[in-house]
């Protein structure tokens, strides 16, 4: 019972139409023939074409299940992957959190250099030096 029976074609809608699934599959094996990469709105053109409507949502499932498209990582798996050392350098922008063990570090910096003040003006003369 492990092996699919080819024999037997997947079935229609109630209604006696198309298998949009098994449309869909084949329009994405023809456009990856062709040298293109199946996406859903060429697909959805092209199935609209024969005058089967599918949903972008309905295409993009078939393919992630035929594996033509990658499933998306969760938020938190780079994360769980352990602490950032102090030192890495990563980029900053305004998507990126600083990390509490990098506030700590700052501020023990902040306290070697004698205050707030004076580790800005050290950080500016850095700047001016990498430029």
């Amino acid at each position: 019972m492990s092996e699919k029976s080819e024999s037997k074609p997947k079935a229609a809608a109630k209604d006696g139409g198309v298998n949009k699934s098994e449309e869909i599959r084949k329009a994405a094996t023809a456009l990856k023939t062709a040298g293109e990469k199946p996406r859903p709105v060429t697909i959805i053109a092209a199935l609209g074409k024969r005058g089967i409507e599918v949903s972008s949502p309905q295409v993009s499932m078939v393919l992630k299940r035929m594996g033509f498209r990658p499933r998306r990582r969760k938020k938190g798996a780079k994360a769980a992957s352990g602490p950032v050392p102090v030192n890495a350098k990563a980029p900053r922008g305004k998507g990126t959190k600083i990390s509490v063990e990098e506030l700590v570090a700052a501020k023990k910096a902040i306290s070697r250099l004698g205050g707030l003040d004076r580790a800005l003006a050290a950080i500016e003369a850095l700047r001016q030096f990498e430029t």
